[in-house]
């Protein structure tokens, strides 16, 4: 109640806008800007309701410069008038807009070739509203299974995975009361080990979920290898456990840049796959997709069918209302790139990225973790000897020139390391990677001549984004 009453009370302060905006008072020659924190009396004209919030957005940070997010900034022209044209279809209402239900159908059938589905016809999905719906979806299909095969009703769940693994899995264990089995990191190893996490698995293990490209330092998880020890594991004890791929960035860069390797569905024990279609899949935000083997790894149960505006429609996602603009786009971008042209934008993608890693550890002042031969990414660290600023000033000063880029410690048992990380995305061409070298060059000199590290809080990351 203060705080409202506070906001009120700021909002009764004399703020004009600029004439040129709206209608001036006859008496003051004024125009009186609307409250900020209550609804106005009246409408405001559509040109200055536009103008005021443009003007407030301009303080946000270009997009396009900001190397923290895996989120797609960039799309042609004609995929943003295909996404205006289908901002107003409702996703969910399959049987008024039947054209957008066959897009997404095609979109999961078109995955499921894509990541080696045994019989893609019969492998089953949904489009998401991100990966962190997708990947509540395929916990959601592990506890399922595992509750039918269970036999004491005391027994609590849990669910393995590496400490590296995005916050969504952690709200999954959470909200579903599942417990969370986190295999740390150790010394160089900066993700999953497959033998630590087949040695924390036991009958009430619902599954055990592999990254295919951490958020940490954009490395893959050794998928193939996780399954083996899996393999073993059953072999010694009996102990059927799946697998998920939370392929978030890494399933639309593998298939098409490491095609030798193995990690998808070829694999008996990946029963389900999810990826964000606004990641590499180069779709605006916000679009996941989750993708099954077959019908047997998704519960039946978990399927609602809903008799919604005279159509009977199978759903399965978390959410019901939202756009279909996202998945449309992403049907244009899947028939407008193909196969060779994902390729060729992957590609050009990790070649920028990969030299940029090379001319960042060339200046001499920082230690590479990852050189962005994986997903797209890399991260680094100051080198030894290098005491006057860490990466923390690192990311503040960049930011003075426009770049948003993350500075954040690593999970247990790595807390002591702290890493600078760029996110390169279709985009971000090579002429802004030499501007971005070339700003990070100027600054170096003031941090060298820094008598220590600004002090802040290690803890908190700046603008760490999934």
């Amino acid at each position: 109640m203060a705080l409202h009453k506070g906001l009120a009370k700021a909002d009764e302060r004399s703020r004009f806008v600029n004439p040129f905006y709206g209608e001036a008072d006859p008496v003051s020659g004024m125009a009186e800007a609307p409250p900020k924190h209550r609804l106005p009396d009246g409408p405001t004209p559509p040109s200055t309701a536009y103008q005021l919030v443009h003007d407030e957005l301009m303080l946000d940070g270009n997009s396009r410069l900001n190397l923290a997010t895996f989120v797609t900034t960039w799309m042609e022209p004609q995929a943003g008038l295909l996404m205006a044209e289908c901002r107003d279809k409702n996703m969910i209402d399959k049987d008024e807009y039947p054209r957008t239900a066959e897009l997404e159908r095609r979109c999961v059938a078109m995955l499921a070739d894509l990541w080696n589905a045994p019989d893609p016809s019969a492998a089953v999905g949904c489009s998401t509203t991100g990966s962190s719906e997708a990947c509540m979806l395929a916990g959601m299909a592990f506890k399922r299974r595992w509750s039918k095969r269970t036999t004491d009703p005391t027994a609590r769940p849990n669910l393995v995975m590496g400490g590296n693994v995005q916050v969504c899995w952690e709200k999954f264990c959470n909200f579903w009361e599942v417990e969370a089995r986190l295999v740390p990191m150790e010394g160089e190893r900066f993700h999953l080990d497959p033998q630590a996490a087949a040695d924390l698995c036991d009958e009430n293990t619902i599954g055990v979920v592999g990254i295919l490209g951490s958020t940490f330092d954009g490395s893959y998880e050794p998928i193939a290898e996780l399954c083996a020890a899996l393999d073993a594991l059953q072999e010694r004890t009996g102990l059927d456990v799946p697998v998920h791929v939370d392929g978030a960035s890494g399933a639309m860069i593998a298939p098409f840049l490491d095609e030798d390797l193995v990690w998808d569905f070829r694999l008996a024990r990946v029963a389900s796959i999810n990826t964000s279609g606004h990641k590499y899949g180069l779709v605006y935000p916000g679009v996941g997709w989750a993708l099954w083997r077959d019908k047997d790894a998704l519960p039946e149960e978990l399927v609602f069918r809903v008799n919604y505006l005279g159509g009977d429609m199978p759903t399965f996602a978390l959410n019901f209302s939202r756009p279909g603009a996202q998945v449309v786009a992403q049907y244009y971008t899947f028939l407008r790139l193909g196969r060779s042209g994902y390729q060729a934008v992957q590609r050009s993608t990790r070649a920028v990225t990969r030299e940029l890693a090379d001319r960042v550890e060339a200046l001499g002042d920082f230690r590479l973790l990852t050189r962005g031969d994986q997903l797209p990414v890399f991260a680094f660290t100051t080198a030894p000897g290098v005491e006057s600023y860490d990466v923390f000033d690192v990311s503040r000063r960049l930011r003075e020139h426009g770049w948003l880029v993350p500075a954040y410690t690593f999970p247990p048992n790595r807390e002591d390391l702290s890493v600078v990380r760029i996110v390169c995305r279709n985009g971000f061409s090579s002429d802004l990677s030499d501007l971005f070298i070339d700003d990070l060059t100027r600054l170096l000199p003031e941090l060298r001549r820094q008598p220590h590290p600004q002090i802040r809080d290690k803890g908190a990351a700046t603008g760490f984004h999934h």
